[in-house]
């Protein structure tokens, strides 16, 4: 009972509003501006950095070149791309099925030949090389 009432107390403290000194923790912010460099872990896992500029571009017309639809959502198609490089460096099986997995997602539906053939544009382009 008494670790109870000790566990209740504390939570009180924890939750009260009424403490005027308290700032709100800052949160942690995240860079509008995609970092140039992967980090530490990413390049490891075989994830090149998020491109940019021309590379985003180049990287965009290639993916559509597979399958138009992927593209509607660049963002969800760079990190696909960025995700699917962890499979080609690592030595994956059924990367063809892979990509096509990746790179289905809300109303856009990528079949196995067009996995194939972002694996082919991911290569050709050498975007993998993290």
């Amino acid at each position: 009972m008494a670790i109870a009432i000790t566990l209740t107390a504390v939570l009180v403290g924890c939750s009260s509003s009424d403490d005027t000194d308290a700032k709100p923790s800052p949160k942690p912010s995240k860079s509008s501006a995609p970092s140039a460099d992967a980090s530490a872990p990413e390049k490891a896992a075989g994830i090149p950095a998020e491109p940019t500029g021309a590379k985003r571009a180049e990287l965009l017309r290639a993916l559509a070149a597979a399958n138009p639809g992927i593209v509607k959502y660049e963002d969800k198609a760079i990190d696909a791309a960025r995700n699917q490089c962890s499979a080609i460096n690592g030595g994956g099986q059924k990367l063809d099925w892979t990509a096509s997995q990746r790179f289905t997602y809300k109303d856009v539906t990528t079949t196995e030949a067009q996995g194939k053939q972002i694996n082919e544009a991911l290569k050709g382009l050498g975007f993998c090389k993290a």
